[in-house]
């Protein structure tokens, strides 16, 4: 999917606002709705989409999805705080969680915006959808078209290709070309001219 392809693109882009080198202490999870049914739980490189709810420890809202529209959340990447990447695994669609968040999984001593330093915070998220992720295998598969376990240039950009074709996208071969130069100064770790599989996928099995 064209979202995918674009979070993979920009998720080495993205900063981790956890605070780093901080001890860490411990969240506290708790599930408070959970379907009868579940034929998929959340993994790291999963794409979430999420309504979330942010409230202050004396119990004052700081930001509600509700009002807008639920957020996509690529899990495991650091994308967001810590405490989510720990907190929304196993999780199923239509599942509620509380997350009680403490700073040094949260935004640490420096604190963001509106947020105080050392502020721990509660979350209540509930999980609308997960699908297949940037990095996954299921999408690694879609974009080897020869079956070598490793990704050409040429596989990456027929890759964008289709995926701006199939939601509606104009062509667009200069921003094709400089997305997959840039996917192969990010991921082609060994410089060999491919992205091999363990490449594709490996930042996210690490965690």
């Amino acid at each position: 999917m064209l979202l995918s392809v674009w979070s993979w693109w920009c998720s080495s882009l993205l900063v981790s606002v956890s605070g780093a080198g901080a001890p860490e202490e411990e969240m506290k999870m708790e599930v408070l709705h959970k379907p009868f049914i579940c034929r998929r739980k959340s993994k790291n490189g999963d794409l979430l989409l999420l309504h979330h709810e942010a409230y202050f420890e004396n119990g004052t809202l700081l930001l509600s999805s509700h009002k807008y529209q639920p957020v996509w959340f690529t899990l495991g990447i650091r994308e967001g705080i810590k405490g989510w990447d720990l907190g929304l695994r196993d999780m199923c669609a239509g599942e509620q969680r509380k997350l009680v968040i403490p700073p040094s999984l949260a935004y640490g001593d420096e604190g963001k915006g509106k947020i105080p330093p050392k502020t721990t915070l509660t979350f209540k998220i509930e999980l609308v959808e997960i699908r297949n992720g940037p990095r996954s295998h299921e999408s690694f598969q879609e974009m080897d078209l020869n079956d070598d376990w490793r990704l050409s240039k040429h596989e990456v950009k027929e890759y964008l290709k289709k995926e701006f074709e199939r939601y509606g996208h104009p062509p667009n071969d200069t921003l094709n070309e400089e997305m997959a130069n840039d996917i192969f100064t990010r991921e082609d770790k060994n410089k060999d001219g491919f992205i091999s599989s363990r490449e594709f996928t490996y930042k996210h099995d690490e965690l």
